[in-house]
């Protein structure tokens, strides 16, 4: 190789050399200046913000909403699990999909349970904070006054003996709070807006931890009680009983009672015939087993409050009570049989005997109660819902009733596919007065009408977050108020060689108009043109924090801007 060739290969391969260097350099300064990832703490950090946003809250918020329709369109196992059991009889299918999303226990479920949690940690992760800032923001005092007050959207300057203690004195009477400086007076109104704002928010939360605390210590039953009889609010005495998941038989409030008299009232005649007047029952209550009882008049939206153990009036209804005598002269059944209305209007009532311990062989009785009966040509009506002119028309069966199959039976249904009529069965059978017994045919026995009852049907229920819940929702109605109608808003003025000027300014979006009028009053208090009091009646104002000490000393700090700030600096 000649030595111009080898002049050539060396420096190609300096080059080389150098280009390699740089090459490397340059990787190694973008390894330097590259992002470091956000990291475990960075990334929790993101999340909890994300979380205690205002946007999560309303889409949380939004969901729960939209994940409590479900529970309104499907039934509910804690509400009726008879009409679930249905449901699953007629769609199969479709309610074995429906229940692997748990849309027959919505309210219990746990995406409504995380919906239900997010949105409450949401909420308090989103309030505190503020309020925290709010409460800095209340003890802070109103910023100085911009240097040029006519170029704030509400200015006026006019001349006269005006003073910074004059200035001053008005706008405290009119609830503002005051600082003076060098030259100028700094007022300011309208913190009970974000009170009012946090307020509505604080609110929401102690709602939502009242229902919570409800659906958890809470309970409610409903039980149906004949005139003569007794209750003991105990788990078995209910009809049905729907507690919440931290509820034993312990935590029910031991009282009972017993249904001395029910009457129900109506209208006699007129247009408005049979119509209710007003439902009383009488009950003696004994608030614990060794309390003394005490009379109750219980009356429809005035229940019976046992230690917050509320008891409502739902309903009512006739119980005729009956005696039947099987085919070997033993009295198999005596007492009285709750009847539901067929007809509201006159109470005509349908009712079911049972009797399985009758012999030689079980019966079974449709009734149909008529409370003032009068005939109708071949036939018997009722034409009036109080008991005037009682009777009953009865439909005998014998049989086997199947109460020993397992199945469940409803205390109100007769299933007469294995039963067999006793005599002739008319579609208006005579009906039986109080005290006139009916002979069954093929000598199974006979059944007596022995006389009339009335029934009562309760709703017991206990909800430790019903007052608070109740409190919660006055104080959000109270927050939406304050944050809708109140502005914030603020003053200045300058007074310089006689010349007055006022610059205001609405920290409210939509209080423009509104601030105009009372600027324009302000104006002409500080004029001297009308008294200096408070015309508009305003909300939201409050005293100087500092009362008749509110002058701060013209080299003081005066707030968070300087005098010669711009209104879009503050």
């Amino acid at each position: 190789m000649s030595p111009p060739d080898d002049l050539a290969s060396a420096v190609r391969d300096e080059t080389a050399a150098e280009e390699q260097a740089q090459e490397q350099a340059r990787q190694e300064t973008q390894e330097r200046t590259r992002p470091v990832g956000l990291g475990p703490i960075g990334w929790m950090r993101w999340t909890w913000r994300t979380l205690t946003s205002m946007r999560t809250a309303l889409i949380l918020l939004f969901l729960f909403a939209l994940g409590s329709v479900p529970g309104s369109i499907y039934p509910q196992r804690g509400v009726d699990p008879a009409r679930v059991a249905q449901y699953f009889k007629d769609n199969p299918t479709q309610a074995k999909w429906l229940d692997r999303f748990w849309l027959f226990d919505v309210f219990s479920s746990p995406w409504f349970a995380a919906i239900y949690l997010l949105l409450f940690i949401s909420l308090a992760g989103c309030v505190f904070p503020r309020a925290l800032t709010h409460i800095k923001e209340i003890r802070r005092r109103p910023p100085a006054a911009p240097r040029n007050l006519l170029r704030l959207p509400h200015s006026e300057a006019f001349e006269g003996g005006l003073t910074l203690e004059q200035a001053a004195a008005t706008l405290r009477r009119r609830r503002f709070r005051v600082v003076t400086g060098d030259g100028w007076v700094a007022a300011e109104k309208g913190y009970l807006r974000e009170t009012g704002n946090l307020l509505f928010h604080v609110a929401l939360l102690v709602l939502l931890f009242a229902v919570g605390a409800g659906g958890l210590f809470g309970y409610r039953g409903n039980v149906l009680v004949v005139e003569g009889d007794g209750f003991s609010n105990a788990v078995a005495a209910y009809d049905r009983f729907m507690p919440g998941s931290r509820v034993t038989a312990e935590s029910l409030e031991p009282f009972s009672f017993t249904l001395k008299d029910f009457q129900a009232s109506y209208v006699a005649a007129g247009e408005k015939q049979g119509q209710p007047l007003d439902y009383l029952a009488k009950l003696t209550v004994q608030d614990s087993p060794t309390a003394a009882p005490r009379e109750v008049d219980l009356k429809v939206n005035d229940p019976l409050d046992v230690n917050g153990t509320l008891t409502y009036l739902i309903g009512h209804g006739y119980a005729p009570t009956f005696r039947v005598t099987d085919g070997k002269g033993q009295v198999a059944y005596d007492g009285p049989v709750p009847c539901l209305a067929d007809d509201q209007a006159t109470y005509t009532s349908e009712c079911v005997i049972k009797v399985p311990d009758a012999q030689p062989t079980q019966l079974g009785f449709l009734a149909r109660f008529l409370p003032t009966t009068v005939p109708n040509g071949d036939a018997w009506v009722s034409v009036f819902p109080g008991a005037a002119n009682p009777t009953v028309q009865v439909f005998p069966f014998a049989g086997d009733l199947g109460l020993k199959s397992g199945q469940p039976q409803s205390v109100y249904q007769l299933d007469t596919t294995s039963l067999k009529p006793l005599g002739k069965m008319s579609a208006q059978p005579t009906p039986l007065n109080v005290g006139e017994t009916k002979e069954l045919a093929d000598g199974a026995g006979k059944i007596q009408f022995t006389g009339v009852k009335e029934w009562i049907s309760l709703q017991i229920t206990y909800d430790p977050g019903r007052e608070p819940a109740l409190l919660a929702a006055a104080a959000a109605v109270i927050g939406l108020v304050l944050s809708l109608t109140i502005r914030r808003r603020r003053v200045w003025v300058r007074v310089k060689d006689g010349t007055a000027t006022v610059g205001g300014l609405t920290r409210t979006e939509g209080g423009g108009p509104a601030f105009a009028e009372e600027f324009a009053q302000i104006v002409t208090a500080l004029r001297g043109d009308q008294p200096a009091g408070d015309p508009d009646g305003d909300q939201g104002g409050e005293p100087d924090e500092s009362g008749s000490a509110g002058h701060v000393a013209p080299d003081a700090p005066t707030g968070n801007a300087a005098p010669g700030a711009r209104p879009d600096e503050e």
